[in-house]
């Protein structure tokens, strides 16, 4: 696929957001290419522990390639230092998705808090996306919710100004799926996708093996099965939770590094988010050709 030649960027931290009730005010990145008008919005939630500074691989690449990405550092992270038994702790994964909408009420204090970028942002083209915890978070806004012990789903907290979304490594479902640690300690960790209807690109390493539930890798693609139409699966060979090493430049948690399939994972996600935003359809056209039927050495790309 035909991609283009990186531009330059800016980049802002961090920007705070006030946040009455958080107990602190909400600290963004904001990153945006120097060049270009009615630049998308990706809005980014780390996984555990991560802040603004994390996914340097993906976010570097879609910020020189035309998009703004926007990254909040939640509760849960570790430059935080949150104590476990902090009040606020039971309820981040709430947190969480109210720090996404948060960045969505606030994009005009942000444009302003960067250098050139005010009134360059496309309000209309915005989508989210996140790792591991940051997926289940940035799935929330899409449609999914979380299911009570009896199944029942909980409050719609989805967002109409968000129109697409990439879930890296999201949970799959809960209960019986869960390890007796992880339903015991996360009961948030009980997500429903039957009304995910917003379009997504779910990414997954098949080899993902997760500590929290008793499945198999299959467990990071319940939110492409079980969702309505409308998405598609990247399946990444070899992978496991990291990617490839998508959290950061040589991090110390990577336990699969591939710089191959990062690469390939930030272009296929690129493409997809220009797709899936109306901006072209060429260079996803050329993914899923490039990655049908198991074809690619990398991985496998499928839509329904």
């Amino acid at each position: 696929m035909t991609i283009g030649a990186p531009t330059p960027v800016v980049s802002v931290k961090p920007v705070a957001l006030p946040a009455p009730g958080r107990g602190q005010d909400l600290h963004v990145r904001v990153s945006a290419p120097t060049t270009g008008h009615d630049l998308p919005v990706v809005v980014f939630s780390h996984g555990f522990g991560e802040s603004l500074d994390g996914y340097a691989p993906l976010a570097d690449f879609w910020t020189a390639h035309g998009f703004a990405v926007i990254q909040p550092t939640h509760l849960d992270s570790r430059t935080l230092d949150l104590p476990p038994d902090d009040p606020r702790t039971p309820l981040i994964w709430r947190s969480r998705v109210e720090d996404l909408k948060r960045v969505l009420d606030r994009l005009d204090l942000l444009e302003d808090a960067v250098p050139g970028l005010a009134g360059r942002l496309d309000h209309g083209r915005i989508a989210v996306a996140g790792h591991s915890w940051g997926a289940q978070t940035a799935s929330m806004l899409l449609g999914a919710r979380v299911l009570d012990a009896e199944g029942v789903p909980g409050e719609d907290l989805s967002d109409p100004r968000v129109t697409a979304g990439v879930l890296l490594a999201v949970p799959g479902r809960g209960g019986a799926d869960l390890t007796p640690f992880a339903a015991e300690h996360f009961p948030f960790m009980n997500p429903g996708f039957a009304e995910m209807t917003t379009p997504a690109l779910v990414v997954a390493g098949d080899k993902d093996q997760s500590l929290l539930s008793v499945r198999g890798p299959d467990w990071f693609t319940d939110a492409y099965h079980m969702s309505p139409a409308g998405k598609s699966l990247l399946t990444l060979f070899g992978a496991e939770h990291s990617l490839g090493g998508i959290s950061g430049y040589a991090v110390t948690e990577t336990t699969d590094e591939s710089p191959e399939r990062v690469a390939l994972l930030r272009t296929v996600t690129w493409a997809y988010l220009r797709h899936a935003l109306g901006i072209e359809d060429s260079a996803w056209s050329a993914a899923r050709t490039a990655l049908a039927d198991g074809a690619h050495q990398l991985g496998r790309l499928e839509s329904r």
